[in-house]
Order: C-alpha cells, then sequence, then structure tokens
C-alpha cells in the first residue's frame, strides 16, 4: 500500500520529468486581446473569445443588470432555479441555430455527459472520432453503452463502425463528433456524416463548442459548423453549443426539437441535479448573442483568420489545414514547444502549448487562436516573432548536429 502522499508526489515529479507539468497563469482580467498576464502586459493569442464579447462592455452591463435578480439561481432549474432571463436566454439560443428548443447546461463537459447518458445506454452504441473533446469521450463511457471510435474525420472508418453497429443489434446508435475541433482547427465531413446516419438509422450529435457564434450559413451565420454545412434539424437533430466561447461568458446549450428538449429536461441527470446557471450570466449570454447579429464581428474575425494565413504563408510557416480560429503549428516536441511558448511570451506574445495527454503523443503544439479584435500589426508581430523562435531552434539544432 502506498500513502497518498507519496502517491501524489510520484505522479506530480513523473509528470515534471515528461515535460507535461501543467500551471496556472494569472489574468488580472479578460483580454481583449491585451492582458496583463503575472503582472506583465501581453497580446494574447491563446483565448476562444473568438469574437471578443468577454470584455464587450454592453456585455458586462447586462450582467450587471442581470446580477440584480440575485447572485444565484439558488436551486436547480426544475426546483426553483429557472428565472425568466433563461427561458429568454433558451429562446435566443433557438432562434439563433435555427431549431425548435434549447436548454441550458452548467458546461459543456456537463451537456456531453448528460446528453449521451440519457440517449443511449446498455445495448445502445456510441460511435465516436478518436480526435473527440474529453466530455464527449467521458460521456461515452459512462453511459455503459458500445464505444466504437474510428479514425479522425475518416469517413470509411465511420462506416465501418456504423455498419458494425447496425449489424449487432436493434439497440440505437449515437454518431458523436466535434463540428470544429479544439486542438486541430478543422471542421468535420458534417454532410457526409448525416448521410451515413440515414443510412445506418443513427443520431447525429454535434459539439459547436468552437463553431458556435464563430461560423454558420447564410440563413443562420453564427450557428456554428452544421448550419455551414447545410444541415437542419432532422439531418443534425443534437447540437451542443457552449456559451463560453464566441460567447464570451459561461455555459453551455443543447439545441434540438421540443421534443428532444422536453426529453432531456426529464432524463438528463447533470442537468437535472444541478443548480441553475447565475442569472447574471445568463443575461449577459442573451445580450452577447444580441450583439453577435448586430456586429460584423464575425466577419472580422473570418478576415483576421485569412490574414493569419496568407502571412504565415510568405513567411513559410507549416501551419495546419485550418479555416477556423484555431491555428495549430504541430512541432512534436514537448521541450521544443515549451521552449518556442516561453520566447513568444519573452517577446510579448501568450501562446498556448500544448502536449500529452490533451494531444496524442508525438503531436506536441503551439494553439493559435485568433480573435475578431486582433489587428493586423498584433498578427505581424506574432508571426514575426514566431518565424525568429523557430529560426534559433533550427539553428540549435544544427549545431547540435
Amino acid at each position: 500500500m502506498t500513502r497518498l502522499p507519496e502517491f501524489l508526489q510520484a505522479r506530480l515529479a513523473e509528470r515534471r520529468a515528461q515535460q507535461l507539468y501543467r500551471s496556472h497563469k494569472t489574468l488580472a482580467a479578460a483580454p481583449g486581446p491585451v492582458a496583463l498576464v503575472d503582472g506583465r502586459e501581453l497580446v494574447a493569442f491563446s483565448s476562444n473569445d473568438y469574437l471578443g464579447l468577454a470584455a464587450h462592455p454592453e456585455v458586462i452591463a447586462a450582467q450587471q443588470r442581470g446580477a440584480a435578480l440575485g447572485a444565484g439561481a439558488t436551486a436547480s432549474h426544475l426546483v426553483n432555479g429557472h428565472f425568466a432571463i433563461h427561458q429568454q436566454l433558451q429562446d435566443k439560443i433557438a432562434e439563433v441555430t435555427g431549431r425548435e428548443a434549447a436548454l441550458l447546461f452548467g458546461s459543456g463537459y456537463m451537456a456531453n455527459v448528460g446528453v449521451i447518458n440519457a440517449l443511449v445506454g446498455r445495448g445502445d452504441t456510441v460511435v465516436q472520432d478518436k480526435l473527440n473533446h474529453a466530455s464527449l469521450i467521458d460521456g461515452g463511457r459512462l453511459s455503459g453503452a458500445q464505444y466504437l471510435r474510428f479514425i479522425h474525420n475518416d469517413l470509411d472508418a465511420l462506416e465501418v463502425q456504423l455498419r458494425r453497429a447496425r449489424e449487432k443489434g436493434t439497440g440505437n446508435i449515437l454518431l458523436a463528433v466535434d463540428g470544429v475541433y479544439s486542438m486541430d482547427g478543422d471542421t468535420a465531413p458534417l454532410a457526409q456524416m448525416a448521410t451515413l446516419c440515414a443510412r445506418y438509422d443513427a443520431w447525429l450529435m454535434v459539439d459547436e463548442a468552437h463553431g458556435f457564434g464563430a461560423m454558420g450559413s447564410d440563413l443562420f451565420p453564427h450557428a456554428g459548423s452544421v448550419a455551414a454545412a447545410g444541415l437542419d434539424q432532422d439531418s443534425a437533430p443534437i447540437v451542443m453549443g457552449t456559451l463560453g466561447k464566441a460567447a464570451g461568458n459561461a455555459g453551455a446549450f443543447v439545441a434540438g426539437s421540443k421534443a428532444l428538449i422536453d426529453y432531456l429536461t426529464q432524463f438528463a441527470r447533470t442537468y437535472i441535479y444541478t443548480t441553475g446557471m447565475p442569472p447574471a450570466i445568463a443575461a449577459g449570454c442573451v445580450r452577447a448573442l444580441e450583439l453577435m447579429q448586430e456586429l460584423p464581428l464575425q466577419q472580422t474575425l473570418v478576415a483576421r483568420i485569412a490574414y493569419f494565413r496568407q502571412r504565415a504563408a510568405v513567411l513559410g510557416l507549416p501551419l495546419e489545414a485550418s479555416a477556423s480560429a484555431i491555428q495549430p503549428l504541430v512541432l512534436g516536441c514537448e521541450k521544443t514547444v515549451l521552449r518556442v511558448s516561453e520566447a513568444l511570451q519573452a517577446s510579448g506574445y501568450l501562446v498556448g502549448a500544448i502536449r500529452p495527454p490533451t494531444v496524442p503523443a508525438g503531436t506536441a503544439r503551439l494553439r493559435i487562436t485568433l480573435s475578431a479584435l486582433h489587428s493586423e500589426e498584433q498578427i505581424d508581430g506574432l508571426l514575426n516573432a514566431l518565424n525568429s523562435a523557430l529560426q534559433r531552434e533550427k539553428n540549435a539544432a544544427g549545431e547540435a548536429s
């Protein structure tokens, strides 16, 4: 038997030795995009605040007005924690996503775990992309359903698993995927996936954490990758989105048919057995979604992404193929990623160094995220600093060999 203190210290020492130890950076306020980090001013390219709404004065003012309703919801939504502002937010989400109804959750993690476990269990099958977010993976594992995975965005591999699930028996099949992948920035081939779901009588669930607000269609410009793929409520019946990224706030939602939302209200344990969203957060989210519709923030973000990729191509930087606000630069080695990230910070730029187990072994990367608030000058500054840091790494490697 190992004493708890010894067990904890051994595991922490192991993580430090592997260059995988994580520590907090303390921000003085939400970056806009300049952030005061541990007392130093940095330009942040590590935030998920894609539209710059986290520090928008109208969103903050709406939260302050919402706080007049109470600091907290005081109970779960089904006991007495559901306010008029919660219903207003759910109605606004349904409008933005083009769905009949929506349901609020405390976080994206709670939404994914709750929805999967409400919809499938023993005798059913969950099929997931191997690079899915941890919340989808954990939801599938906890559900008790058969759990099948397929190679990232590989439609042939997906069809093999769907056929396997359908031939296995008469249980329900749930295909759960990210719309935009948080560490790779690429999008799922949702239209083709919906076709396969129809062929094998499976239900499609899409996690829109990084798509909601940042992309969409002409009819639903902020609805996310599902809308961008041209999928309606019938072809993509279960849509999860977060309110802490492009909406700049906190919490999450599931959008779909009225029947789906009524069902989840009755059976999603992570909705039923937890305190409701603070009314201040709900009020801030309502105003954030209104601003998405009123301001050209998404168009500005798209322009910044295009500018970043154009300038990076001129410098010959090996970016991944991503059209989203997430622009990864895979360097492979954990030590290299840490050194480059530290060099960028010394130059005045905050960029996340992403290492296993968040990403597969051998794919450590810089996760560069763009915002509508970034200027072209700030983007140029980051790219020049990044190019210099990578050149130093190349020169050091040449000397070592």
